[in-house]
């Protein structure tokens, strides 16, 4: 509920204060930036214009400020902002979100480094990436980006953030990007004999020759529900859950990347603090060398690498 209103046409630093009091009092962690980032969208212009409005002493307008304060009102009931503004950034790209769909993290884009330099490493003038539960196609589409000789097969099992994702490549791809819909389960040895069904029969040309593979898999335990509603009530839960101990589809995935990844190549797996060192057990024990857990920009452990 707002603390204040201010005048309809009023200015734009007025707004920023009373939205800014409204999403501080419903636990909004940067609620500054977050009220920013919502005049900014409506006005269409970059947030650093919206603070140079703000000291010029401009004034918003009363369609653009009635909709602003909607789209607050959604904020301050805990609404993610990416899905308000249809837009998160992930490394220099802007992607399209929305429900259905998990909601790249920052943290995610240290994961990504990895990848990108193991890729960079590749003497083959065409290295080759796979990203597995792709979601919006962040990582994929970072990899395309930052290092223009590779190719990129995504796969996500979502058909609702397969769309996502498919808005995306189609308009950041540049046909380097190779997107399918599949269970990344269909790619397991364990699974049966032989592996078949569709996503298997795509991927068999490519036994022995990926040089990169990198997962943000779903990796929160089933029995511990997270706190913040953005992530509990909006985030897909197929993107966060992942068996008893969260580790049930990074087992998968080890399984079908020891199939894939040419020997010395490297795997990439986001996953939570504190389970690293489970990671690098189980790593261990299908075979890969070298498992190492590393921390992102907040001291945090993220992610583990293993070659091949």
């Amino acid at each position: 509920m707002r603390t204040q209103e201010v005048p309809v046409g009023a200015p734009v630093a007025a707004v920023l204060s009373e939205l800014r009091a409204q999403l501080e009092a419903a636990g909004i962690e940067d609620p500054g930036a977050d009220v920013e980032l919502i005049v900014a969208h409506v006005l269409d212009v970059a947030r650093g214009r919206v603070q140079a409005l703000a000291i010029l002493g401009t004034e918003i307008g009363d369609a653009a400020l009635a909709r602003i304060r909607d789209l607050a009102d959604e904020r301050a009931r805990r609404v993610p902002l990416q899905h308000l503004t249809g837009r998160a950034p992930f490394r220099g790209i802007e992607l399209e979100v929305g429900p259905g769909v998990f909601v790249p993290r920052p943290e995610t884009e240290t994961v990504a480094q990895f990848a990108i330099d193991a890729l960079r490493a590749v003497p083959d003038p065409e290295p080759l990436a796979v990203d597995l539960c792709t979601g919006s196609g962040a990582i994929a589409l970072a990899l395309a980006n930052e290092v223009p000789t590779a190719r990129v097969r995504a796969v996500e099992k979502s058909p609702e953030a397969h769309a996502w994702a498919a808005r995306n490549v189609a308009r950041l791809g540049d046909d380097r990007v190779e997107l399918l819909l599949g269970d990344v389960s269909d790619l397991d040895p364990e699974a049966g004999e032989p592996v078949s069904g569709p996503l298997s029969t795509a991927f068999d040309p490519l036994l022995g020759r990926v040089h990169v593979l990198v997962s943000n898999p779903p990796y929160v335990p089933s029995g511990m529900v997270p706190r913040d509603p953005e992530v509990r009530d909006h985030d897909p839960e197929l993107a966060l859950y992942s068996g008893t101990d969260g580790l049930d589809l990074i087992r998968v995935i080890s399984r079908a990347a020891r199939r894939l990844v040419v020997p010395g190549g490297l795997l990439v797996l986001e996953h939570a603090e504190g389970q690293g060192r489970a990671i690098r057990e189980l790593l261990a024990a299908d075979g890969w060398r070298a498992a190492a857990t590393h921390q992102d920009l907040t001291l945090r452990d993220r992610a583990t690498t293993a070659i091949r």
